[in-house]
């Protein structure tokens, strides 16, 4: 099972001689949104150094301050129309949204807007000037070579993009883009480009392939082949990255490098969206991580960075559409992942999915009655042997209710596989990658071993409880009466 998501901090250029990063998406349309202290404990917890906002939120960007991650701040659709008709509104924007909170924030990047020409394309007219006046007012303030300003797009405007050597832009753009293209060259900037080959195959009616969508290997003979170029693709995100390379080029413009600012896969949909599934989201996710990261490059540019964002962090159960439109995230609000990253044979830019320590813990300053309880019941109807906590035996000291609590927990956590939710009990508990063992008290997992997966359901409570909780761990519901939940921090541990 995968356990941390080690995240590769790099610089933000992309560059065949420069390192690549992956990062992640933060949207906020959640019921109940973690506060920012907790989301960048989160993010450093994963190692993940590289986010980007979909707002300038400043409580999220004082959270971020000094913590060393790189952050891509926007300019939300509701706010480009006043910034792009107004040279003052956009200076105002960035005093108060930049220069307020940098360096001690390490923002590399401003994102105007999102998906203007799909979301807002009666704005398509300003987003030109809304991206001059911002980029003045970083001038102004001696930051333009700190930070640099771009604009998302959808792929999805990149017309006959298979293949890709055939690719071009929707014409009926070009007024805008080709001066928007003129910006980002002349400011040493990058095309801002979201890749959703999950859209690309839902919508392919059949023609591609979900091995070719999810990165999955293929023979050569199966692989898509560009007659123009002989070039083989033998994914779509390849695919897409380089049809936006030749549209661009079809426009002469050969030297802007694209950043994909969102690509992803849901792990749930509706009922005709079968292969929105965890596995598929998990495959997707993890073959997209080990892709960028290895810099392969694209066919056309191989060894050449494509730098990615994930979209995204959490779910976000507020969305309105289909179910996958709330299912594209790591994890949930609580920090539970939704899945577990396959990241073997990463090297050493992940910890690997067989190799790597978790353990749950009683969490520091809980309450000791709460952690009893939790206790018991481990011992009990968790069916946990705690025989080693016994006195005399070699668990028994300190004989004190968090030291017990935690051997307890982190062997339920492994006996249940260290599934999404099995590391809560009612807040006591939380995750930690520091070996809790002591002497000859050996601790399940150290070393990655000792780890005991169950195929059947977590045992029902019947204590003296007022509710019932229904949880979901890999798809199986297990349903309990319980003054103990088991969901939460999997991965990180704060409060």
């Amino acid at each position: 099972m995968g356990l941390i998501l080690l995240w590769l901090l790099a610089v933000s250029t992309v560059t065949a001689s420069e390192d690549v990063f992956i990062g992640v998406n933060i949207g906020t349309d959640m019921s109940d949104m973690p506060h920012p202290t907790q989301v960048v404990a989160l993010l450093k917890e994963q190692h993940i150094r590289h986010v980007r906002l979909y707002d300038a939120d400043r409580a999220m960007l004082l959270a971020l301050a000094n913590s060393g991650i790189e952050v891509i701040v926007s300019v939300p659709n509701e706010q480009l129309l006043a910034i792009g008709q107004s040279n003052s509104t956009a200076a105002n924007w960035v005093s108060h949204n930049i220069v307020a909170h940098y360096p001690a924030t390490n923002i590399t990047a401003v994102s105007v807007g999102s998906e203007v020409f799909a979301a807002l394309p009666n704005a398509g007219p300003v987003l030109v000037s809304a991206l001059q006046f911002i980029h003045s007012a970083l001038v102004a303030s001696n930051l333009n070579t700190q930070i640099k300003v771009s604009t998302p797009i959808s792929s999805s405007i990149i017309l006959d993009s298979f293949p890709p050597s055939q690719a071009f832009f929707n014409r009926s753009l070009n007024p805008v883009l080709i001066p928007m293209l003129k910006f980002l060259q002349s400011t040493g900037s990058f095309l801002m480009l979201n890749v959703y080959p999950y859209y690309d195959y839902m919508q392919s009616n059949g023609v591609i392939p979900l091995d070719y969508a999810l990165f999955r290997p293929l023979p050569p003979n199966k692989e898509a082949v560009d007659a123009n170029t002989l070039l083989h693709y033998s994914n779509a995100f390849d695919a897409v990255v380089d049809a936006a390379y030749f549209a661009m080029a079809f426009l002469n413009f050969t030297n802007i490098p694209v950043l994909v600012t969102e690509s992803g896969w849901p792990s749930k949909g509706d009922s005709d969206e079968p292969d929105a599934t965890m596995d598929n989201a998990n495959t997707y996710n993890s073959n997209l991580i080990r892709h960028v990261l290895n810099k392969t490059g694209t066919p056309k540019h191989p060894g050449i960075a494509v730098c990615t964002y994930i979209y995204e962090l959490y779910n976000e159960d507020t969305k309105a559409g289909p179910i996958s439109e709330r299912n594209w995230g790591l994890f949930d609000a609580n920090g539970n992942p939704i899945y577990l990253l396959h990241l073997t044979e990463s090297g050493l830019l992940f910890a690997n999915d067989t190799t790597s320590e978790t353990y749950c813990i009683a969490r520091d300053g809980a309450d000791p009655k709460l952690l009893q309880a939790a206790l018991d019941w481990a011992c009990g109807p968790g069916k946990v042997d705690c025989s080693a906590l016994k006195q005399g035996e070699a668990c028994y000291e300190p004989d004190n209710v968090g030291a017990h609590a935690s051997y307890a927990f982190n062997s339920y956590y492994h006996q249940m596989g260290m599934v999404s939710g099995t590391c809560n009990f009612n807040g006591v508990a939380a995750t930690s990658t520091t070996n809790p063992s002591r002497g000859t008290c050996i601790f399940q997992g150290s070393g990655g071993k000792n780890r005991t997966f169950l195929n059947g359901t977590a045992p029902s409570m019947n204590s003296m409880t007022s509710g019932s909780v229904h949880i979901s761990a890999f798809g199986s519901s297990i349903s309990m009466l319980t003054a103990v939940l088991f969901g939460n921090a999997y991965i990180l541990s704060y409060r």
